[in-house]
């Protein structure tokens, strides 16, 4: 799989963006599924960075800042939604809080890769 190394980076780049807002469509807006049942300053700070760093990160527009304040806000939602609870992801389910927080990291420090709109803006 090395010769697509920069394919696959960017596919998980779109799908992990895509699958971010979609949280926040479901915080905002109730779709997919149901609204989520969380105290209002979470849904009115949390779901418009999930839908707009969401579709930043899939399109790879502004990717490291992006991804940033993404990570940043995961940490949070990691040690306050769960990590208080018990010290194991597993347990305290935040295993996809901390996933996501390290993924932005990562995306933070190394950008969107190919298929970007930074890429493409860089280019130009």
């Amino acid at each position: 799989m090395t010769p697509f190394k920069d394919q696959v980076f960017a596919l998980l780049r779109i799908a992990v963006g895509f699958n971010f807002l979609t949280h926040g469509t479901q915080k905002l807006f109730g779709f997919p599924g149901a609204a989520v049942d969380a105290p209002s300053f979470i849904i009115n700070i949390a779901g418009p960075i999930e839908l707009v760093g969401g579709a930043l990160i899939m399109l790879g527009l502004f990717t490291r800042w992006t991804a940033f304040l993404c990570s940043g806000l995961m940490f949070f939602a990691y040690w306050m939604g769960h990590g208080l609870n018990h010290p194991f992801p597993a347990i305290n389910l935040g295993e996809l809080a901390m996933t996501y927080s390290l993924l932005f990291l990562y995306y933070a420090a190394n950008g969107p890769g190919i298929w970007s709109v930074d890429r493409m803006r860089a280019a130009g």
